[in-house]
């Protein structure tokens, strides 16, 4: 059950900017206390970075609680627009694990190599063979996400709906963060549902 309107999320050890004052908060060590926050307000402000943020939309997506508004706080003029600012939809990129992407993502090869395999977006081929990476992003407009091949000769932008790899052994890094296993395929793609961006 909703009983304020705004809730304050502290990662890291965080203390939150001045105009978030008086608004309750929580200093978050794990999901369970992202989850407890869900029913206790109709709009989250993230104070931390976006893996944070990343982390709570992970929780509201497998929840089936992307009605709650979310803004995010860096700063001080970025915390006065997570309180004050309006909400609108924007395309939410999850993974094939359920995991959601807010900034980056980034496929590499195993112990700095070459990434080896193919990579497409929706029915465009990004590459063939090998190279240094796959950047992907989310837009917040349709189609949801863009991909391109990180360093030289690449082709640039690709926007789609999804970015599709396999290879012979990609890290799979999600904003700044790596994932702890080697992976022979891996998939970001918009949720049919998007997020509720406070700016």
């Amino acid at each position: 059950m909703i009983t304020t309107d705004a809730g304050v999320l502290l990662f890291g050890g965080r203390r939150p900017p001045r105009p978030l004052a008086g608004l309750p908060t929580r200093a978050v060590a794990g999901p369970d206390d992202i989850d407890a926050a869900l029913d206790a307000c109709k709009r989250l402000i993230v104070v931390g970075g976006d893996a944070d943020l990343a982390a709570v939309l992970t929780r509201l997506l497998r929840a089936d609680r992307l009605d709650i508004e979310v803004g995010h706080a860096t700063n001080w003029r970025t915390a006065r627009r997570a309180r004050r600012g309006s909400a609108r939809r924007v395309p939410l990129i999850r993974d094939d694990t359920g995991q959601a992407l807010v900034r980056a993502a980034e496929w590499r090869g195993e112990n700095g190599a070459a990434l080896v395999g193919e990579a497409v977006v929706d029915d465009t081929q990004l590459f063939y063979g090998e190279v240094v990476g796959v950047r992907i992003e989310p837009t917040y407009d349709m189609p949801g996400l863009r991909a391109s091949v990180i360093g030289r000769g690449r082709r640039g932008w690709v926007p789609g709906r999804a970015a599709q790899l396999g290879t012979t052994g990609a890290v799979v890094v999600r904003d700044g963060v790596a994932g702890p296993r080697i992976v022979p395929r891996s998939t970001f793609y918009r949720h049919t549902q998007g997020w509720l961006m406070v700016k």
